[in-house]
């Protein structure tokens, strides 16, 4: 879906959204300033700032100086672009649940939520290549010749989701509080 012009209201708020222009990408984003402090991202633009190294500064000058209210974050929220119900997906390691629309690919997050993605972002580069290989030593360790034993398991479910996901949360946390 291509970023839209026209205003709209925020998923979570109703509030009306202002459009932020983010001249290094070249896109608006729409940012809940005179209510929750939410922010909605069209199709593929997260991707664009959800990394510390990413400017995301204009959206972060926005903020200053404002407070919001808070937001039930558990209600389904309908996407403000084509009217359809939002699911919660995970964003990137941890617990985060961000409000995604599965027909026009807009994401929703509250406030303070770019800010832990950005920073989970900057843990999961910094860690992945300790976590790869502390998955590797596990499935090595375990494979057993034995058919179905815990190694054929290791082998087959913990390279995947969620078995993957819930490891690496735990190899996260080990590292981060060593």
């Amino acid at each position: 879906m291509a970023d839209t012009l026209r205003e709209i209201t925020c998923p979570a708020c109703d509030a009306k959204m202002a459009k932020i222009y983010m001249e290094e990408a070249g896109v608006n984003v729409d940012v809940c300033l005179d209510g929750c402090g939410g922010i909605l991202f069209n199709n593929r633009e997260l991707e664009k700032f959800d990394e510390q190294h990413e400017n995301a500064d204009e959206i972060f000058k926005a903020y200053e100086g404002k407070t919001f209210n808070p937001v039930e974050q558990s209600e389904v929220r309908l996407c403000t672009v084509c009217n359809t119900p939002m699911v919660k997906q995970g964003a990137g390691v941890g617990n985060i649940q961000i409000d995604v629309c599965n027909t026009c690919g807009a994401k929703f997050l509250d406030h303070g939520e770019l800010e832990k993605i950005r920073k989970l972002k900057d843990k999961d580069l910094k860690y992945r290549a300790k976590v790869d290989s502390l998955v590797d030593a596990v499935v090595a360790e375990n494979q057993m010749p034995i058919s179905g034993g815990i190694g054929s398991f290791a082998q087959k479910h913990i390279k995947t989701t969620p078995f993957r996901a819930a490891f690496e949360n735990f190899v996260y946390n080990y590292l981060e509080n060593k």
